[in-house]
């Protein structure tokens, strides 16, 4: 279908309603079409290393439809009914897509970070009430099944863990080498299992009868950029619907799209994986950290040329890195790069632009929303630097918060952006109950936390997030506008910005930047270079702090938290320091209930003059 403009999207509502349209009520009932329509083309490949002619492993939509029967069926056999847990916690490899969709199958799948910490995951576990959980056999370099062995210990519903040995993907000799330095085993309390030599013995075909229509089939944690994580509610009907827009809109069998993203984020398992799933197109993983990976940037555009790729999946952190490397391969079969996770700046997206040639396409989604909200249309006008225009059967509307209640914003006016579409699970959107309290306009629009506005021509701009907004005595300052012209310096490669504690003004803007690789400025010529180009004077950064590497999350985004850990020992640590005390914040934690804390080593001072200095900061503190 074309979709080039709001008249386009709108025509394509009016066909029918979303109820009448012809999709299967259940996954297993979509992979089955796709593998029927197409069983010999190629689903999904993965190769270990990134060197373009490293190994890789290619399935076929009829392979891919075999083993995660044979998955679904060996989770049935350890326990997993419609409504148990299957977790998993697993750098990307092809048993990450087998247990994603055969524990969807089977009953509902949880995909973990493995860059969480043990209680962390531990803390998901018991939230999701997890039975079984996938995870690496020790394996070189990595550090996962220790820690998932830790959490495990303190999520007692876990019964059993399947383990899944990267040794496979390896040829000789390093696949000698491994079993001679492979980690030793963690104690674990529960059965372990091998997922391969497991699911061998299972049958190609369910040994159960697949679920009759919708219900809740995924658990999907927050990215956590604002703290703790929360487990959101993801349903059959919602996941179809991201697969539906990618089969209808963007692709179809004979595109390969190359998704170094990981497979515990929604961008890649409902964007990217379930659009293959619905349009038969295929997806390259490469690497088990995707972007993370070793020579993954390096090699990116021989890769592209090597699967002969059409679209790219990318993020603003990654593109950043990818312009600093020339296009050294063949990429004429490349169409589209879409981008997500966070609003491209726009001087970065000239940047890019200019470096590869390759057509940008920006869009939105979020967990909470089972992803997809809008997409710029790649056929139509690309408004640079908006997430474009609203999918198809989404709703979104801005709010404003005034003394007369919630009310929507005309034209431009900036506000909370909330959504209503198929994979919003109004009501019900976070497995704890209290999270979904006051989380909906009108009952039914999730309210998503993000501040933007629509434009005349209906597009959506993300402005920045509410929760990251910085109140300086009461006046509001956009991050944005500090991280959009930071990143116009071409020695800048990553911005953040936040509010640092002030003992007046309660916040005031502070940045943290990473350099372009060669490139050299001072933090003196940085915060002069915000003086003259963000114009707003409240928000001129009061301090400025050059990093080796900005904290991220697994998909890109600049990891806020962080951050503000950071500006918050600097800050209350000068303070301790000029009132001739000798207590130092030590560290800040993350507390559920009171946000960020600050861990005081007294060193001999006394609570009461600790208090006095940090008394007059909004963060709290505690003596350890």
């Amino acid at each position: 279908m074309s979709f080039a403009s709001m008249d386009d999207r709108n025509a394509i509502e009016q066909q029918m309603p979303w109820a009448d349209r012809d999709v299967p009520a259940t996954l297993y009932g979509l992979l089955s079409r796709t593998a029927g329509q197409h069983p010999d083309r190629p689903a999904v490949s993965y190769q270990i290393f990134s060197g373009p002619d490293d190994k890789a492993e290619t399935l076929t939509w009829a392979e891919l439809r075999a083993k995660v029967a044979q998955t679904a069926n060996l989770f049935r056999s350890l326990g997993i009914g419609e409504k148990d847990v299957v977790a998993y916690v697993l750098p990307n490899c092809n048993e990450t897509t087998l247990t994603l969709l055969g524990g969807a199958v089977a009953g509902i799948v949880n995909p973990i970070n493995p860059l969480l910490e043990p209680e962390q995951i531990a803390s998901i576990l018991r939230e999701t009430k997890a039975k079984v959980v996938v995870t690496l056999k020790p394996f070189p370099k990595t550090d996962v099944a220790q820690k998932v062995a830790e959490a495990v210990r303190h999520a007692p519903g876990v019964k059993t863990v399947v383990e899944v040995d990267l040794n496979r993907y390896l040829t000789p000799p390093k696949s000698w080498i491994v079993p001679m330095i492979r980690p030793k085993a963690p104690k674990v309390t529960a059965d372990v299992i091998n997922f391969n030599k497991a699911i061998k013995k299972q049958n190609t075909e369910l040994d159960f009868a697949d679920s009759e229509g919708d219900r809740i089939a995924a658990y999907f944690h927050t990215g956590g950029t604002t703290g703790m994580p929360k487990v959101a509610q993801h349903k059959y009907s919602g996941m179809i619907y991201n697969g539906w827009l990618g089969d209808t809109l963007l692709f179809t069998e004979e595109d390969n799209i190359i998704c170094p993203l990981p497979l515990f984020h929604v961008f890649a398992c409902h964007v990217i994986l379930m659009a293959a799933v619905s349009s038969g197109a295929h997806v390259v993983f490469p690497t088990p950290q995707g972007y993370r990976g070793e020579g993954v940037f390096d090699n990116f555009w021989k890769l592209c040329e090597r699967w002969k790729i059409s679209f790219i999946i990318t993020v603003p952190t990654a593109v950043s890195a990818l312009m600093q490397r020339p296009v050294d391969a063949d990429i004429s079969s490349v169409k589209t790069s879409f981008s997500g996770s966070a609003p491209m700046p726009m001087e970065l997206f000239r940047r890019f632009q200019e470096a590869a040639g390759v057509t940008i396409v920006e869009g939105y989604g979020l967990t909470e929303a089972t992803c997809l909200v809008s997409v710029n249309p790649a056929e139509g006008v690309q408004k640079v630097g908006s997430v474009g225009i609203p999918f198809p059967y989404t709703d979104v509307r801005i709010i404003k918060h005034n003394g007369n209640g919630p009310e929507e914003c005309g034209p431009d006016e900036v506000g909370e952006i909330c959504v209503l579409s198929p994979g919003v699970f109004s009501g019900h959107t976070y497995t704890e109950e209290d999270k979904n309290v006051d989380l909906f306009y009108q009952g039914t629009h999730l309210r998503t936390g993000d501040l933007g506005r629509i434009d005349g021509d209906g597009y959506l701009w993300i402005t920045g997030r509410a929760k990251d907004l910085i109140i300086r005595g009461g006046h509001n300052i956009d991050p944005a506008e500090i991280e959009e012209a930071l990143l116009g310096h071409d020695a800048v490669a990553f911005a953040g910005a936040i509010g640092q504690p002030d003992a007046h003004s309660g916040e005031l803007p502070c940045a943290f930047v990473e350099l372009v690789e060669g490139k050299s400025v001072t933090e003196d010529e940085l915060l002069e270079y915000c003086r003259v180009h963000v114009h707003e004077r409240a928000a001129h950064p009061k301090h400025m702090t050059i990093l080796p590497e900005l904290p991220k999350t697994a998909v890109g985004k600049v990891f806020k938290p962080d951050l503000r850990k950071m500006a918050i020992t600097r800050v209350y640590n000068g303070a301790l320091e000029k009132g001739d005390v000798a207590a130092r914040v030590v560290s800040v934690i993350d507390d559920k209930k009171r946000g960020l804390v600050a861990q005081v080593d007294l060193k001999g001072a006394s609570e009461a003059d600790v208090g006095t200095i940090l008394g007059d900061y909004t963060r709290p503190w505690e003596p350890v």
